[in-house]
């Protein structure tokens, strides 16, 4: 497939180039911006429609029943759009956040019974006494206004630094949420030890409670908001309606990332396995497997920084059904990963030089939704049939 780079690399009418910054993996790469046009993947053809081209650090994106797209930028904004365009209006009452490296406003998401309840989730970092901690709060909407703000979880302890906080949110069919908290980077053993909040998945009410279910409820020292331990950087996640799964990406080291069936309990290794190496490369572990320990359903080396993430369940694809897209940063592309059942079977680069794609999302009438950051864009692929 021709890259957005080979293709644009020349019209300067129609595009415009960034130095890109990795934050999670380093390193930088001339990027051009494109326009809508076609390009063949291995099913079909697509037209990439540029909707926007103004972001900063896009993170998270999420639809209202009405149809509007409300984005955050990481600095502690939220973008309104509607029929694929941006108002130019951004939400008040957003909480303050403290914005250090990869922290700041991260993800939002809409409870599923949001006509009955109005209920809008956050997931950000905010300023502690030592340092930021993750919070998860929910506020409702009154016009361009947020309104009601709850903080509903704050995961403990405070972290100086700003690295490796996740965080994504996602519901179940019974109405839990769970999120997504990274292991702080500069102590990975923390994903390991139950008595503290990070390197974890963890499953909660709609209302911040405490599910008497959780498989760590009874555990002497745990936090009982755990579902899963021995996460490195859980970037993406999502929730597959249909067969009651959840299917987490998350950073590896150099190399290493990792996409992960995330089951009750289970253990998913970091830092004691790992296909990565350190930064330096040195050797982080002689493990890859152990007993006791989740293996990755498939795994990235070299890393292609796996972020946000979507499930394909919209007839607008009939021949990516099923399939999960991943956002690479480093990477610079969409991975569209095929299954069969829970087992991988293959994989497909897509829209490869378009720039750090920060998420991918499939939004409620069926369309694939793309933010970037360094070229600042937001883009709905389109088949051509």
């Amino acid at each position: 497939m021709k890259t957005f780079k080979n293709i644009y690399l020349g019209l300067a009418a129609a595009s415009f180039a960034a130095l890109v910054s990795c934050a999670e993996k380093e390193e930088s790469t001339q990027v051009v911006a494109p326009d809508p046009f076609a390009v063949q993947t291995e099913k079909f053809k697509l037209k990439i429609d540029t909707l926007y081209t103004e972001f900063i650090n896009p993170w998270g994106m999420t639809w209202l029943p009405d149809g509007t797209m409300l984005v955050t930028e990481r600095k502690g904004e939220i973008l309104v759009f509607k029929d694929d365009k941006f108002t130019g209006n951004k939400l008040s009452g957003v909480p303050a956040v403290s914005e250090v490296n990869q922290a700041g406003l991260l993800d939002i998401a809409v409870h599923p019974k949001y006509a009955e309840n109005g209920w809008i989730y956050l997931s950000y970092a905010r300023k502690a006494d030592k340092g930021e901690v993750l919070v998860i709060s929910r506020a409702k909407l009154s016009g361009n206004a947020l309104t009601d703000l709850q903080e509903i979880f704050v995961c403990n302890p405070e972290w100086e630094g700003g690295r490796h906080f996740g965080s994504r949110i996602v519901f179940d069919n019974d109405g839990y949420l769970y999120f997504s908290n990274g292991d702080k980077g500069s102590r990975p053993m923390n994903a390991q030890e139950l008595n503290n909040d990070h390197g974890k998945i963890h499953r909660i009410h709609d209302d911040g409670r405490i599910p008497a279910d959780n498989p760590f409820v009874n555990t002497p020292g745990a936090s009982p908001s755990i579902w899963t331990y021995g996460n490195r950087n859980p970037q993406g996640m999502i929730y597959d309606k249909a067969n009651n799964r959840i299917w987490a990406v998350e950073h590896g080291p150099k190399g290493g990332d990792e996409l992960n069936l995330i089951e009750k309990g289970k253990n998913y290794g970091w830092p004691v396995i790992s296909y990565g190496i350190n930064y330096d490369g040195s050797i982080l572990t002689e493990l890859t497997e152990k007993e006791g320990m989740e293996q990755p359903v498939t795994y990235w080396v070299p890393s292609i920084a796996t972020c946000g993430m979507a499930l394909v369940t919209s007839d607008v694809y009939p021949e990516w059904k099923g399939n999960i897209l991943v956002a690479g940063l480093a990477g610079m592309q969409i991975a569209r990963v095929e299954l069969e059942g829970t087992k991988y079977k293959s994989q497909e680069t897509l829209l490869k030089d378009i720039g750090r794609v920060r998420q991918v999302s499939e939004s409620p009438d069926g369309y694939i939704y793309a933010i970037t950051e360094a070229t600042s864009l937001l883009v709905k692929l389109v088949p051509q049939r």
